[in-house]
């Protein structure tokens, strides 16, 4: 869709629809009070007709007004004027869209941005706006012969600001559409099915990505680079597939050669049947949805080069199939990690961390200023948080703080697990230097405290997305985080 900023007064707006704001109590937006007034009335007793009091998220269409061009109003519900929190202006978006798609309308222009959000900018107002419509006007179709509905007729949303407002509403609209870009182009990479984003064409679409940028690079390493560097860990995961390992590499340029990069690893799992562990039946087919990580990580790496961020990122994928077969790691067998830590495989299916592990020994070439993996890494942090945050552990409190303001500012929130040497003890192994699952209890921390052994040279955070990167049930797909958060966190660090 095409996302624009209007300069002209209120009393020159044109499109086919316009969409204003009101409180509860049926107190309306600065805006909304001025159409009113034109309207002798009309919006604030249409409210009243319908019985609307202004909750978040309640929203009344209302047709043929006559108001100059204008052809429709969408009134949308904020709530409490007082407590307009970041959530609750998101679900105000959220609630705008299925009106407009409904009535047909081409064109709108929202100023449900004039509303004070708390602790909230207009940058971060117009940048939510793009995000929010952009994600769910979102219909993966690539695969069908005949989609099953025609696609939406909104083709394009007027966000309208004051002059005064430009730079700040540029921001906003820069940044809205990089991050919502890149959200859209993670959700297609993980809602193809894995017969077709193998780790190859994952590699693929990394170097494709890299051509579009000046300051973006890729390359793409084989099994037998992965073999010279010594991974041991991240090679016995492919051993069980027909389909090659692959470690992408991307490298984002936006400062001096001599400054530190910041790293993204994300597990780039394109299928995963949990090996000779063999997963239960039921819901296998959503397996293919963990490689969203490194999807992400590839996704945000395309958002940072198009806002041009003066700092240098590094996106290191490892991507892999993990699949029952003769030549598959078997539960008990011993591998030797890239650090030189031999693990002894306990369980098959606790294999996003063998991959992991060696591409974190392998971003320690880069003395990063901080380390960022991505994974969606156990189904116990779905039964500890739920679906909402994803996990967070670290082991720098400045890093894990800066993570979770990245989170609370861009909506896409963690949660901080601990990371305490207790755990540790679970990790303990008679045959290797340690076991790679420690047991039913803690599962997402004694995942965490697994990584940490093999990033103890760098500030490092490790958040599990194993409950926020996709949706099951009848609304299965990709949810396009942790892009958000990846990007906000590297927005901050640049200034």
């Amino acid at each position: 869709m095409d996302y624009s900023l209007k300069y002209a007064t209120p009393e020159e707006l044109h499109a086919d629809c316009l969409v204003l704001g009101y409180y509860e109590k049926r107190k309306l937006t600065e805006t909304a009070a001025k159409v009113d007034a034109v309207l002798e009335g009309l919006l604030v007793k249409l409210l009243k007709r319908d019985d609307l009091e202004g909750k978040t998220g309640e929203s009344l269409l209302i047709n043929h007004v006559g108001l100059g061009k204008l052809d429709r109003i969408l009134l949308v519900g904020l709530g409490k004027r007082s407590d307009l929190s970041a959530a609750a202006f998101r679900k105000a978006l959220v609630a705008a869209i299925k009106p407009l798609k409904e009535c047909g309308t081409k064109s709108a222009v929202s100023l449900l941005h004039e509303a004070e959000v708390q602790d909230r900018d207009l940058a971060w107002k117009i940048r939510q706006s793009v995000e929010v419509f952009e994600n769910a006007l979102y219909r993966f179709t690539q695969l069908k012969k005949d989609a099953d509905s025609k696609p939406p007729k909104l083709a394009k949303l007027h966000l309208w600001v004051e002059q005064e407002q430009r730079e700040a509403g540029e921001q906003g609209l820069r940044q809205g559409q990089a991050i919502a870009r890149a959200m859209l182009l993670l959700r297609d990479l993980a809602n193809l099915p894995g017969n077709v984003c193998t780790p190859s064409y994952l590699g693929e679409q990394a170097e494709k990505l890299a051509k579009q940028h000046k300051k973006l690079s890729a390359k793409v390493l084989g099994e037998a680079e992965l073999e010279d560097l010594g991974m041991g860990a991240f090679l016995s995961v492919s051993k069980g597939s027909r389909q090659p390992a692959r470690l992408i590499v991307l490298e984002y340029r936006g400062a001096s050669a001599k400054t530190k990069p910041y790293v993204l690893v994300g597990k780039g799992l394109t299928f995963d049947a949990g090996g000779i562990s063999l997963k239960p039946a039921a819901n296998m087919d959503e397996m293919k949805y963990d490689m969203c990580g490194g999807a992400s990580v590839i996704a945000s790496l395309g958002a940072v080069a198009e806002l041009g961020l003066p700092i240098n990122v590094v996106g290191l994928v490892p991507a892999s199939e993990n699949l029952p077969d003769g030549a598959a790691n078997k539960p008990g067998d011993v591998v030797t990690s890239m650090s030189g830590l031999t693990i002894e495989i306990l369980n098959t299916d606790a294999e996003g961390r063998l991959i992991l592990c060696d591409t974190l020994t392998y971003a320690k070439r880069y003395e990063p200023v901080a380390v960022l993996d991505v994974a969606t890494l156990t189904g116990a942090c779905i039964v500890a948080l739920g679906r909402h945050p994803s996990g967070l552990m670290s082991n720098d409190d400045e890093l894990a703080g800066q993570v979770i303001a990245a989170g609370d500012s861009s909506g896409d929130r963690v949660w901080r697990l601990p990371l305490w040497e207790d755990y540790q003890e679970q990790l303990k192994s008679n045959f290797a230097d340690l076991a790679n699952i420690g047991g039913p209890d803690g599962g997402t921390i004694t995942a965490g405290c697994f990584l940490s052994r093999f990033a103890a040279d760098f500030k490092w955070a490790h958040v599990d997305i194993a409950g926020t990167a996709w949706k099951t049930g009848a609304d299965k797909g990709a949810t396009g985080r942790p892009v958000p958060l990846l990007v906000q966190y590297l927005i901050d660090r640049a200034g």
